[in-house]
């Protein structure tokens, strides 16, 4: 009696796996693509540009590595993603613990504005934001670059961090408050930890938004021995070409790093991701 039933459901979910094979394929479908040209010739590419190649030429790595300098560019990117994650967590967590559990009167309409103001283009304020770091001495500087990073990828932190506090139970912190403890100690030793998916969540996404960014890197960072990842892409053109092999070879090194970071923390991030989007 269940052969029957178990081989309709089996037929009824066969669309959805074709959906989902096909989403597979056309997702990684170009990253398989990219990977197999960075180890084609130049003149290969050009030939067969979609076929798998005759000769591996792992040299492609060595040479994008120099030719992308990156022995400079992704320390340079590190550093950049490494104060804006501390500065979006530590800042975006103090703002996100106020509005969820101080009962701060127009939190709302705050959390409105801040979302507004997220989604207004950098583009709209890129030319007095120049005007503004040179007078004051932040072009062409780290710090200058890291405060941009913060003040863009804080809203997206705080309304995350925001929600995912929503959720935590009050109970840990009243016995808190009972025993003596102030707000600040309740925020470190109570909420952090309980909330670490959400600020793991929150740090994995503006460390990927800093290590991709290419408009603000371009513009505010003018001496090239302080040049991210993002921008060596530059490195691989002339004028009237690319080379499409060195180009992919620096491409992979580019993305492997966040690659393995994500497959790390993978179920924690979709946990985070997930929980903190359910109650706003």
């Amino acid at each position: 009696m269940n052969r029957p039933f178990g081989r309709g459901r089996d037929l009824s979910l066969t669309p959805n796996y074709v959906v989902l094979v096909a989403l597979l394929i056309f997702s990684l479908g170009p990253l398989a693509i990219m990977v197999l040209n960075s180890v084609k010739s130049r003149a290969e590419i050009g030939e067969n540009p979609l076929g798998l190649p005759n000769d591996f030429e792992w040299s492609n790595y060595a040479r994008a590595w120099e030719v992308g300098n990156f022995s400079t560019t992704m320390v340079n990117s590190g550093l950049l993603v490494a104060g804006s994650v501390v500065g979006v967590l530590v800042l975006g967590g103090m703002a996100a613990y106020s509005l969820a559990k101080l009962n701060l009167s127009g939190a709302g309409a705050l959390m409105l504005f801040l979302l507004v103001i997220s989604s207004l283009p950098i583009h709209l304020f890129l030319v007095p934001l120049f005007v503004l770091w040179r007078e004051i001495g932040l072009l062409n500087s780290f710090v200058g670059l890291v405060i941009i990073y913060i003040a863009l990828n804080a809203p997206l932190g705080i309304f995350l961090l925001r929600s995912y506090m929503l959720q935590l139970p009050r109970d840990f912190e009243d016995a808190a408050r009972v025993d003596g403890a102030g707000e600040w100690q309740i925020f470190a030793r109570i909420v952090v930890p309980l909330s670490w998916p959400g600020f793991l969540t929150v740090g994995l996404v503006v460390a990927l938004a800093v290590w991709n960014e290419f408009l603000l890197a371009t513009v505010f960072l003018q001496d090239e021995s302080k040049f991210t990842v993002i921008t060596s892409y530059q490195n691989f053109a002339t004028r009237f070409s690319r080379d499409w092999s060195l180009t992919s070879a620096a491409a992979v090194m580019m993305i492997l790093p966040i690659l393995v970071i994500f497959l790390i923390f993978q179920r924690r991030f979709i946990e985070g991701m997930t929980q903190g989007g359910m109650k706003g």
